[in-house]
């Protein structure tokens, strides 16, 4: 497997090429437009807002630069430049065994790189978003959230690596098919488990007190023929004034949330067709299809993982001398995104058309000119960029760019009901 090296320096090298060649592209379309605010949004974006959106659109790129260029020095350092194989060679001094080795060399690399990218989480919470208006997390909150995920981290990764580390070592030859059944089950046990116990760990949701806008929801959800366990709003203006809203949990124990700073700047109407768009992704089956692929990704990884186990030019060509089972998972997770970077296009496409679908669902239970409006407020108060460049977008972005999106709504006609 000598190919392997220069086949995954060069996927390396060539994301991250392509990464700042677009990010290149954004910045200067997003630049050329700055003074200039799109016709269709002339009424309702103001020349500020318009350049506020360009700046934070700017610095953000190129803080994502930054982050790209610390990414993927990380990556070849920890498996060709000899990183992972020289924690491996420490942690071995201790003479703990399988698999509890493992977990140590695995943790550490995971402590690490969250190290890495630390000054740039900062940076992006205290000079980032609070140049531009957004941050309201204080020092003290945003140490408690990273001790919460830690401990997070510790205590649920921590015996789901454990437990992979143990069928990888002694279930045999078809340890991936006992470890994927391990992941699709503690998959559906964290989407039940998140909403209840896990989230109000880090916020407070409370159940909506507005009854004006619940009986609109309601009645929306009547229409739709979907149910619930409940609409709660969430003080995400704790940490942040952006704006969103989301669903969360499965089965019947779905559940509705809004953001505080989302309802303090929709009208009821707005709201209701935000909505109506997220109940379409539910209504045409794009979460299960969604959550169908990941199960079939996952599915054919950890079948790729069980062959490469016992290849021993694997972890020779990727810096690791001595094969083992957690380099081998190490590796695995590591050298992974320098692949499927490449098909990040065809996913962006996919998730585009899928907002398109829950568009048009949501102008047959709703109204289109509201949630048209409402996409402009959001796009406005969220300083998001109005005129991303168009190979940019076609690669990155999940959701359709806003005038795209928004001239297809606002040509539609408001339903009867």
């Amino acid at each position: 497997m000598r190919w392997l090296t220069p086949l995954f320096v060069l996927a390396v090298l060539a994301s991250l090429a392509i990464e700042l060649w677009l990010s290149q592209r954004q910045g200067r379309a997003v630049a050329r437009h700055r003074d200039q605010v799109p016709g269709p949004f002339a009424d309702s974006v103001s020349a500020s807002e318009h350049r506020k959106a360009a700046d934070y659109t700017l610095a953000k790129l190129r803080l994502g630069r930054i982050g790209a260029v610390l990414d993927a020095a990380l990556t070849l350092g920890l498996t060709v430049g000899g990183g992972v194989a020289a924690l491996d060679a420490l942690w071995r001094h201790t003479r703990l065994t399988q698999p509890w080795l493992g977990v140590l060399v695995i943790g550490t690399v995971a402590l690490l790189m969250q190290l890495a990218n630390l000054p740039l989480s900062v940076w992006r919470t205290f000079r980032l978003e609070t140049r531009f208006g957004f941050n309201r997390t204080t020092p003290a909150l945003f140490l408690a959230d990273l001790g919460k995920n830690l401990a997070l981290a510790v205590l649920l990764g921590g015996p789901l690596l454990l437990a992979t580390l143990v069928l990888m070592e002694r279930a045999g030859g078809g340890w991936w098919l006992w470890a994927w059944g391990l992941w699709l089950a503690v998959m559906f046990l964290m989407a039940w488990a998140w909403p209840a116990f896990i989230a109000p760990l880090f916020n407070r949701f409370s159940p909506l007190e507005d009854q004006e806008l619940r009986q609109r929801i309601e009645a929306l959800l009547t229409r739709c023929g979907f149910a619930s366990r409940g609409v709660f709003v969430v003080d995400n203006s704790r940490r942040s004034s952006h704006g969103n809203a989301y669903f969360t949990g499965i089965g019947r124990h779905k559940r509705i949330v809004f953001f505080d700073t989302l309802l303090e700047r929709l009208a009821h109407p707005e709201v209701e067709a935000v909505l109506a768009h997220e109940l379409g992704h539910f209504r045409l089956k794009h979460v299960r299809q969604r959550l169908l692929l990941s199960m079939a990704l996952s599915f054919a990884g950890l079948a790729l993982l069980g062959w490469l186990t016992g290849q021993a030019g694997f972890y020779a060509a990727l810096g690791v001398p001595r094969p083992s089972i957690h380099a081998a998972l190490l590796l695995f997770m590591l050298v992974v995104p320098a692949f499927t970077f490449f098909i990040t296009p065809l996913a962006s496409l996919w998730s585009r058309r899928h907002e398109f679908e829950a568009d048009a669902f949501a102008t047959r239970h709703a109204s289109a000119a509201e949630l048209a409006t409402a996409l402009v407020k959001l796009h406005r108060d969220n300083a998001s960029t109005l005129t991303p460049d168009p190979l940019y977008a076609a690669f990155y972005y999940s959701h359709p760019p806003p005038l795209v999106r928004i001239s297809r709504l606002r040509t539609c006609e408001a339903p009867a009901s």
